[in-house]
């Protein structure tokens, strides 16, 4: 791929106006040789309104500490990349994208009064069994500062070379972890999905109501995986370092809602992990780590 070329966009894109591209470009397809564009987006100077951290704290459970949490700049990043994946020529369709895995890097704790600036683009298209992989990179500063930084990995199926598993596969599967030191049962409302919609602007069908869901194949509505992340993060926000450190999640099977969860953490002697499950303690929803940044 070759060099990024940005536009700068002087707001982030309406999420109706993303979601009415993502109806109209429903039948695109990849082709046998699917290209990434190499255009990005920049969107400065973007300020925090307290009335929506407020809001995004209450669906996710975090507490106000005077700094963002790990997870909220992905509210300003999410527009941009909705827009990446509705641009001309992008290879996949939106609808029916899965969003795999998420890592995020947090360079040092941000203040809830700093304006902050975005740029994302996509990178890393990979062929996998099923289908392709590609990535969403974002890079969030201030003042010339790169605080924070985030890879959103999403599946488009079809066209997979049919090869095993990556090693990554691979690898999980055959990990057994340590017993957890602390289980927590979480009672999952079925209005999760569209309460977490009205803060974050993703109204995936999906996540909405019984019925929405369905239609797309789904028995019910499903919460959304980010709010799974921010879920569980909330519970391990007086644990998280003040320094440098990232937060590695794999989605796994869907959590239909209403649902009863347990989430487990196990101390590591280099950070904490941690997982989300289904109330028989067995079937994962997510799977994930903290660690610190190495020097």
């Amino acid at each position: 791929m070759s060099e990024v070329r940005f536009k700068e966009l002087r707001h982030a894109p309406p999420m109706a106006v993303n979601f009415a591209k993502a109806v109209l470009r429903a039948r695109v397809r990849p082709g046998n040789a699917p290209v990434l564009p190499d255009e990005g987006l920049r969107l400065n100077d973007v300020a925090q309104k307290s009335r929506h951290l407020a809001a995004y704290r209450q669906v996710c459970g975090f507490s106000a500490d005077g700094h963002l949490p790990i997870t909220y700049p992905h509210m300003h990043a999410f527009p941009l990349h909705m827009a990446l994946i509705l641009g001309d020529g992008f290879p996949f369709p939106a609808m029916g994208l899965v969003h795999v895995r998420n890592r995020i890097t947090q360079f040092r704790p941000i203040g809830e009064r700093e304006q902050l600036n975005i740029k994302c683009y996509t990178g890393n298209l990979t062929q996998v069994e099923k289908g392709y992989e590609f990535s969403i990179f974002t890079v969030v500063s201030t003042a010339g500062e790169r605080v924070w930084q985030s890879e959103s990995v999403n599946f488009h199926r079809g066209g997979g070379h049919g090869e095993k598993k990556s090693p990554d596969a691979q690898r999980d599967k055959q990990t057994t972890a340590p017993a957890p030191d602390l289980i927590e049962e979480w009672e999952v409302p079925g209005d999760t999905g569209r309460r977490y919609a009205s803060v974050s602007g993703d109204r995936n069908p999906i996540h909405l109501y019984p019925l929405t869901a369905k239609a797309f194949g789904f028995k019910r509505q499903i919460a959304h995986g980010m709010w799974s992340k921010a879920r569980c993060l909330a519970a391990l926000q007086p644990e998280l370092p003040e320094q440098a450190f990232t937060v590695d999640v794999r989605f796994k099977l869907p959590m239909f809602i209403p649902a009863k969860v347990k989430f487990a953490r196990t101390r590591q002697n280099d950070g904490l992990d941690f997982q989300l499950l289904a109330a028989d303690g067995v079937k994962p929803h997510l799977g994930g780590k903290v660690r610190p940044v190495s020097e």
